[in-house]
């Protein structure tokens, strides 16, 4: 009989617990999306800022400070701090002459509550100052941290596959 009674409470506990597991989890998977989307988001605002050659927007993705560090695809090995990549942008958006089309392909996000993680496909195109066109794409791995609500990159990797039989990079990045 105490065993019955045992098995109701358990049964009738679970009973009126579950509905609120379900939206506890949809509740979390609502947050995932959000945050998804947030950071969508700030890859757009990126993208608009690097076709504006607007260096405070490209910037404003960035977490301040020292702790932001950078893997570009370019020399140095890396950039430490937000005003090293700052200046690293600035000389880059400085070889321009003229508009750039700047396009990310295939973002993947990942949220796992104050952290995530991206990759994709970035590609710029323009009329260098020297007269020559450039068009390169780059293959990009960003770290975010949600801070105070806000999503900024904290890490980010810009890379282009290398032939190794003729050390010449890829600078097209296709499949």
């Amino acid at each position: 009989m105490r065993s019955r009674v045992s098995i109701c409470l358990v049964l009738t506990a679970l009973v009126l617990v579950a509905p609120a597991l379900k939206t506890k989890s949809k509740a979390g998977a609502g947050a995932k999306s959000n945050d998804e989307a947030q950071i969508r988001r700030l890859e757009q605002n990126f993208g608009d800022a690097v076709k504006a050659k607007d260096l405070s927007k490209i910037m404003a993705n960035y977490q301040p400070g020292e702790k932001l560090v950078v893997f570009d695809v370019t020399p140095p090995r890396e950039y430490v701090g937000w005003e090293a990549y700052k200046k690293d942008w600035q000389g880059f958006l400085g070889t321009f002459d003229g508009p750039i089309t700047f396009d990310i392909n295939d973002l993947s996000i990942t949220t796992d509550g104050n952290m995530a993680y991206s990759y994709s496909f970035q590609h710029v195109a323009g009329k260098m100052k020297n007269g020559s066109a450039s068009d390169i794409t780059v293959r990009v791995t960003d770290v975010y941290r949600k801070t105070s609500g806000k999503w900024l990159i904290v890490h980010e990797h810009v890379s282009v596959p290398v032939d190794l039989t003729t050390d010449k990079p890829d600078l097209q990045s296709k499949p």
